[in-house]
């Protein structure tokens, strides 16, 4: 029998306007239950005004967003007011205030039915029916295993098991953010609204995150520039271009070939536009004084008022080639650590770090944060003391990109002007072509550096290290503001740049291709992988929902590069399947133990023990238990 997937949300005729110019007209589409939904399309699109809309946060100027009332959504913008009053473990549990409140109101009920007597009342029976569909409704919660799940739930984004009793005002605004995106992970929620979930993860957490919402989401509708981390989640495409959408049934790389034959079609079809109208005008302007043809000009006049303009998507620039400038040669080897060791009183950052990096390789740094990537960067660029001996070699010319880079731009000056004061040559020539690949076309480059937002002055910043003359490349999270149309231009000129290149990066489909080694930073520890980023990852058992990243971490020694990749998924998909039976046989033999508690409770009063309905309902229960608990057995 084929069953219909129920519709979550329908968006009905939808149009927003912002100072009379429309940034949305007459939208419709709906989200079912269990899509994954990428909404994708140029910056200023309207994606985040999207999901705000759906959240309930913002009114359109016209049209509809029906939500059922049973349906709850969960939104993570991508800046929240974060608060910094309690413990991390304590900031998650209120996630589960509801369950706090009805295990206080069991123990009120509790209290109430131990210190009566008249165990044959009316009131009495009424205590006893409450309290019993109170404890069922509790266990229907997951009251019995909640903290287990919180604790998952944190340690699988990162948290440390001794972290969660740590004040939150201790950790950084990325890790607040995550104690947020676990609170609503925590909820359950039918449908999960995020807005660039990624930004402040690393590669382990985000492919814990991936595992999540594909095995325990529901609906997702998400905003995100890492392009791996879409296409593993998602398995629809909306884009929104033009105030309209484009409604795709497939994954964001299928999406991208479609999305080129829709454009080629735009292009024919403007085309042929443009010649109708041509014609026409070219027909009233050779008949306009013709009696004769007078009918005839004004209907080609008519239907040249008629005529919609077909409009075509935005160029997409990011077949631009960039290159960025490489100086003299440098010395063999720019980078040699020998016992290099970075501590901040009795915390030991990473200690005995060795390693040699040679002329035009091109490396990555990778880890949880905090573990030292932009600690070493800095020891590196000589901005911080260090234990050790480290060695920056012969004419090595670093151009230094930190994330705190965008700071460091004049304000008075425009974004061509800043750009402009460092092309040369036939590069000048192209800067309205470069400041458009990164978002920064028609007007916005001739905005004050002043007046552009954290995310707009870190392209600028990076468009002017790319015309620089280095030999050496230190990149610190480049892509953190960048779209995958700028990304694919920054990622392009660094593949071509004849330098050495060190990457601080958590995006996987940017290191992809591009780095041919990789530093794994952890544990006080950095451990060198030869070959890219999937070759350092695929032997690596694949994050597993309810497995912590140290947990993961833990299994690496013991791992052998025997196993191909494909393996790798299949077991892991197969290992998923065994742990959410055992999980669900868990709690059902949980939950059928309370519930035969309840029933021998209510068995022990005088008038239970007359009710020969709760004898049968106890051995039905018996029953149930024990095929639940052989079926536990067998999954162990």
């Amino acid at each position: 029998m084929y069953l219909c997937k129920q519709i979550m949300i329908s968006i009905d005729n939808l149009r927003v306007e912002f100072s009379a110019k429309p940034l949305f007209n007459d939208i419709s589409y709906v989200i079912n239950d269990h899509d994954r939904i990428a909404l994708v399309g140029k910056n200023g699109a309207g994606k985040s005004t999207m999901l705000k809309i759906i959240a309930g946060l913002q009114q359109p100027t016209s049209g509809m967003v029906s939500v059922p009332r049973d349906v709850t959504i969960a939104y993570l913008p991508q800046v929240m007011v974060l608060s910094d009053e309690r413990t991390v473990r304590e900031e998650a549990e209120r996630t589960f205030e509801h369950i706090t409140e009805t295990e206080d109101e069991l123990k009120r009920l509790n209290n109430l039915l131990s210190e009566r007597t008249d165990y044959e009342s009316d009131e009495y029976m009424s205590l006893v029916e409450r309290f019993t569909h109170l404890n069922e409704r509790f266990l229907m919660m997951g009251g019995t295993h909640y903290q287990a799940e919180l604790e998952r739930t944190l340690q699988g984004l990162g948290f440390s098991r001794e972290d969660l009793d740590r004040p939150t005002s201790e950790f950084s605004g990325g890790w607040r953010m995550r104690i947020e995106l676990a609170k609503l992970l925590l909820q359950h929620p039918d449908i999960l609204l995020l807005d660039e979930p990624t930004n402040h993860l690393d590669i382990e957490s985000i492919q814990w995150l991936e595992n999540f919402l594909q095995t325990s989401a529901n609906a997702v509708v998400l905003v995100s520039h890492d392009r791996a981390f879409i296409n593993n989640v998602t398995n629809r495409t909306i884009e929104i271009s033009c105030g309209r959408i484009y409604d795709y049934k497939v994954k964001y790389d299928e999406y991208v070939t479609l999305h080129a034959e829709r454009r080629e079609q735009q292009l024919r079809a403007l085309e042929n536009q443009q010649k109708e109208i041509a014609d026409a005008k070219a027909f009233i302007e050779r008949f306009r004084y013709q009696a004769t043809k007078a009918i005839q000009v004004q209907q080609k006049i008519r239907q040249l008022e008629k005529i919609v303009p077909i409009e075509v998507d935005e160029v997409d620039n990011s077949t631009l080639h960039l290159k960025f400038t490489c100086s003299m040669r440098s010395g063999d080897f720019p980078v040699i650590c020998d016992e290099v060791g970075k501590s901040y009183g009795e915390h030991c950052v990473f200690k005995n770090v060795n390693l040699t990096i040679r002329r035009g390789e091109k490396v990555a740094f990778v880890g949880r944060n905090g573990e030292g990537k932009t600690t070493l960067v800095k020891c590196i660029m000589g901005e911080i003391p260090f234990d050790g001996t480290l060695k920056v070699g012969h004419n090595v010319q670093i151009g230094y990109f930190a994330q705190n880079q965008a700071q460091l731009l004049e304000g008075e000056y425009t974004v061509f002007e800043t750009i402009d004061r460092v092309a040369r040559g036939d590069i000048r020539l192209k800067i309205r072509d470069i400041l458009g690949a990164f978002m920064f076309g028609g007007e916005a480059g001739d905005k004050k550096v002043k007046f552009l937002s954290g995310g707009e002055r870190t392209r600028l910043a990076m468009i002017k290290l790319l015309l620089e003359p280095v030999n050496c490349l230190i990149l610190d999270e480049p892509t953190n503001h960048l779209d995958m149309r700028s990304k694919d231009v920054l990622k392009a000129a660094i593949r071509d740049f004849d330098g050495t290149v060190i990457v601080v990066s958590h995006d996987r489909d940017f290191l992809d291709g591009l780095v041919t080694k990789v530093y794994e930073f952890g544990g006080g520890k950095v451990r060198e992988h030869l070959g890219g980023i999937y070759d350092y990852l695929a032997p690596l058992q694949l994050p597993r929902w309810g497995e912590t990243v140290a947990q993961k971490a833990s299994h690496r020694e013991g791992l052998e590069g025997a196993v191909s990749y494909a393996e790798q998924k299949a077991l892991a998909r197969e290992q998923k399947k065994k742990e959410k039976a055992l999980q669900e046989a868990e709690e059902k033999v949980t939950q059928l133990e309370a519930a035969i508690r309840i029933v021998e409770d209510q068995l022990s009063t005088p008038e239970g023990s007359q009710d020969t309905s709760l004898y049968e309902k106890h051995g039905r229960l018996k029953v149930q238990l024990k095929k639940a608990e052989e079926e536990w057995e067998a999954l162990i």
